[in-house]
């Protein structure tokens, strides 16, 4: 089903259009939603700021986090393609309007033979790159910035901590199932890092 997308060589990375599509919708519709969690109202000014700052921040931990599987994936010889969730992206909008998310835009479809261990390796790539952008984040936060980067400084910390946590729940089509499956202590390891991100979070304020 996905090997008959035409191919797109993109840095040595194999893409296709449909992909890149389904990417750019997921980027967008869980920004929209992450704007909506942050601003005061949908129809202030406050909300279109935090659009670009969640577009930064979720952006880079939401594409990254599937080419991490992606590249991972390719690295075994697999054949890697994420596909959105439509329905669960419209959910993940309206939900925010409740005032919380349950984000599972999509997932990077894998077809090919691995092992347990592969397929562990595969999924914990995501929640790890998440674990790296919210320390790179965090160093930023204690970095001089200039005012306009400061937010995107504090809430890339906030929100790659939180994608890295949520996406470990060990259950359906997450990350987390399927590194326990192949291993309790990296699954041990990587759910302790994340909840020492989370912590961190109430000693750290937003930059003035």
């Amino acid at each position: 089903m996905y090997r008959a997308q035409k191919q797109i060589k993109i840095a040595d990375i194999g893409t296709s259009e449909k992909e890149i599509r389904d990417l750019l919708k997921a980027w967008v519709a869980i920004s929209i939603a992450f704007a909506v969690i942050l601003s005061d109202s949908v129809f202030s000014g406050d909300f279109y700021s935090k659009f670009i700052i969640a577009s930064l921040t979720v952006g880079a931990g939401f594409l990254l986090h599937e080419l991490g599987h992606k590249i991972v994936a390719q690295k075994y010889g697999c054949f890697a393609e994420f596909r959105s969730f439509d329905n669960m992206l419209l959910l993940a909008i309206a939900m925010s309007f409740l005032g919380f998310i349950f984000a599972a835009p999509g997932a990077v479809m894998i077809s090919g033979k691995v092992s347990r261990k592969k397929s562990g390796l595969i999924s914990a790539a995501g929640p790890a790159v998440n674990l790296a952008l919210a320390a790179l984040f965090l160093v930023m936060i204690f970095i001089p910035l200039p005012s306009l980067l400061r937010p995107v400084a504090y809430y890339g910390f906030m929100i790659n901590s939180w994608l890295a946590l949520f996406n470990m729940i060990p259950f359906w089509l997450f990350d987390g199932y399927k590194i326990m499956k192949w291993s309790k202590t990296a699954y041990g390891i990587i759910v302790a890092a994340s909840l020492a991100m989370m912590l961190l979070q109430s000693q750290v304020g937003m930059p003035k």
